[in-house]
């Protein structure tokens, strides 16, 4: 998912993730660094993956986090955005505070 997720037209990198949902228990989240069109590459991303994983939301930010040997800390984006689907007012858009655009779909 994230090689077809770096192929979209800017996108630096990306972080693909497993978040709880309270319908399908997990979900797809994508979590990307660049300037990207989301809508494009949603359609991008239809075109070449099965239906089932592709992202369910994705937020665009200005980096990832890393660990000191500089890989993705992955658990650490799970912490940030794991009320992501909860639908609570704790709306992590607006609480993380390097997100700069997102785009949910059910």
């Amino acid at each position: 998912v994230e090689l077809v997720l770096d192929a979209c037209d800017g996108v630096v990198e990306s972080a693909v993730i497993g978040l709880p949902h309270p319908d399908l228990g997990e979900a797809v989240f994508a979590v990307i660094v660049g300037a990207p069109d989301l809508a494009a590459c949603q359609q991008d991303m239809a075109a070449q993956l099965a239906r089932f994983k592709l992202p369910k939301g994705m937020v665009v930010v200005d980096a990832l986090p890393r660990n000191t040997m500089g890989k993705v800390q992955k658990a650490e984006l799970r912490r940030i955005y794991a009320d992501w689907f909860s639908g609570s007012s704790n709306d992590p858009s607006k609480n993380a505070s390097n997100a700069s655009r997102s785009i949910a779909s059910n």
